[in-house]
């Protein structure tokens, strides 16, 4: 090699590997965890695994920037101030914000519930209080450098004391206030912080990091931290591997807990662990949870339905509970009655009560209501209802008609025995029974929609509301479309609630009592679309719950040229 070019190259490879050193640097100072959902495994290997329980919260802007596409000017000004507000309470007596100070290394954050051992030695002892459900924060630490500058600027801080102490090679930091009980940290190779009201539990978070067994490497708990919940733009999800377990152990702990019986606990061995996630998609905000069951115990599993009753119900309908099989509910609760001597005896009390009246409780009440069922909420402006505003309706799909007809006949008797006036009415070519109160009119009426489907409508304006044939009906409604349309098919029925038809209700009673709903309280809840849930079993192994926070899109304001402007 020419020695002019020699001269030239080595300077310049020894400066591109200073430069090239320097960048790793750099990077290694400032990379960590993201902050986003997928930190939630990384997180799980420093909790220890005596954990029953965890809850992984993302700090990914780009999530929870999902939510400023709902809501109205005025909801958005509030959370804006709410933020505000909590910034000042937690971070009172400082000069220590959060998006300067925290938000540019903080990255996910993971809360543990670990149980406090009671004292050794002394049987049946109780924690304290304080200590009776043991916290521990771990902190993904996504810019080390902005962490350290943070670790300055709040250790300098007025009435702030900080006492260090090793374990096992690791830095424990003692921080107190003035008017707080200190709280205990470490930094765990400039990746995690972990903090704890106690200082037992930054131990353990040192010695799980050291290689004792984690929360991650439990028994259930892998696989909940891995697979998780689909859902998108993930703010949260809860971990608990072993459902039975986190009772029975928060309970151990708790001073004012009664010890559960063993019916109850040999009830909650029917979930074996549960996993839940709440994240942010252009509905609204979604929650969706997984619970894995031992089918040995299972005594009920959802039945799918057809979704045909939520048809027979008008669009205006405030609010709706759906489903399918009251008839097995009440065989699966009979069954397990016989393991609970109380709940046995006030069966059998309810069984005697109807025999008086010639009812067969199980036969005549619940053995008919084996198809759909739903119970609604009707606007209602007239009759004995109309100071309420709504009235009450329930439909039930059967198969056994004849059962069904004699029950109402056993009940008209009865009702005539009470004073009560029983009348026949004919609406839109439907025979309806009604029970009347003199000078207030309908009190109650049933009919069948069909040869399968029987109606009891609290009112009489529901009745007709029920039985006169529909310009549309609930499920073709946009509002019905909008809450639980998204919502997971098939399943095992709805819960639904209409929130403008709801908040109108909500007004008209506070107005009546003299006591006006904020205007705060006012500004969130007309942000807000609806609320749907639903529910469905794919195997007896297996329960899934779905739930959707509807929010409406956000708003925009026209300014002078008539250009849309956000906020």
């Amino acid at each position: 090699m020419p020695e002019n070019k020699s001269k030239f190259l080595i300077p310049a490879v020894g400066a591109a590997v200073v430069v090239a050193g320097g960048i790793a640097a750099y990077m290694y100072f400032k990379s960590g965890p993201a902050g986003d959902i997928s930190g939630a495994l990384g997180s799980g290997k420093v909790v220890p695994n005596e954990a029953v329980m965890a809850t992984y919260i993302s700090t990914d802007p780009k999530v929870w920037a999902k939510l400023q596409e709902f809501g109205t000017n005025e909801a958005q000004q509030m959370v804006v101030k709410g933020l505000e507000n909590f910034n000042k309470d937690v971070l009172k007596d400082s000069n220590i914000s959060y998006e300067k100070d925290l938000q540019p290394w903080v990255g996910g954050v993971m809360l543990a519930l670990l149980p406090s051992n009671p004292a050794k030695g002394v049987q049946n002892a109780q924690p304290p209080a304080s200590e009776a459900n043991n916290i521990l924060i771990v902190v993904g630490i996504k810019d080390k450098v902005s962490a350290l500058n943070f670790a300055t600027k709040f250790n300098s801080q007025k009435g702030v004391t900080t006492k260090e102490m090793d374990y096992k090679g690791e830095k424990i930091t003692e921080i107190a206030g003035k008017k707080s009980t200190p709280s205990y940290s470490a930094v765990l190779n400039n990746t995690y912080l972990v903090l704890a009201p106690q200082k037992q539990a930054v131990e353990h978070a040192i010695d799980t990091y050291k290689g004792e067994p984690s929360f991650a490497t439990k028994e259930g708990a892998n696989s909940l931290l891995t697979q998780g919940v689909d859902v998108e733009n993930t703010i949260a999800q809860i971990y608990v591997p072993d459902y039975t377990d986190m009772v029975q152990k928060l309970s151990a702990t708790n001073p004012q807990a009664r010890q559960l019986p063993p019916q109850t606990l040999a009830q909650m061995k029917q979930v074996k662990s549960m996993v839940a996630a709440v994240g942010i998609d252009n509905a609204g905000v979604r929650m969706k949870a997984i619970a894995n069951l031992d089918p040995q115990l299972v005594k009920f599993q959802y039945q799918n339905t057809p979704a045909k009753v939520v048809s027979q119900l008008p669009a205006d309908t405030l609010g709706l509970m759906s489903g399918q099989g009251i008839s097995s509910w009440w065989s699966a609760f009979v069954e397990q009655s016989k393991n609970y001597p109380e709940l046995g005896q006030a069966l059998l009390l309810m069984r005697d009560q109807l025999k008086l009246v010639n009812i067969d409780l199980d036969k005549e009440v619940f053995g008919w209501m084996n198809g759909e069922f739903a119970l609604a909420a009707i606007p209602s402006t007239q009759g004995v209802l109309a100071p309420i505003g709504f009235g009450g309706a329930f439909l039930f799909h059967t198969s056994d008609r004849q059962t069904a007809e004699t029950t109402f006949t056993k009940l008209d008797t009865l009702a005539k025995t009470q004073q009560i006036n029983i009348a026949q009415r004919n609406i839109s070519g439907k025979d309806v029974t009604e029970w009347q109160i003199p000078q207030q009119g309908a009190l109650l009426a049933h009919g069948w929609l069909d040869q399968d489907t029987v109606f009891v409508a609290i009112g009489g304006p529901v009745a007709d509301a029920i039985s006169t044939p529909k310009a549309q009906s609930l499920d073709d409604s946009e509002n019905f479309k909008a809450v639980t349309g998204s919502l997971q098919k098939p399943n095992g029925g709805y819960f639904y609630l209409d929130m403008d038809r709801t908040m109108s209700l909500l007004n008209r009673f506070a107005i009546a009592q003299n006591q006006p709903i904020s205007p705060e309280a006012t500004t969130i809840l007309n942000s807000i679309r609806g609320l749907g849930v639903t529910a469905t079993s794919p195997d007896k192994s297996t329960s899934k719950m779905e739930m959707l926070l509807a929010l409406k899109p956000k708003t925009l304001k026209k300014n002078g040229s008539g250009d849309s402007l956000g906020f």
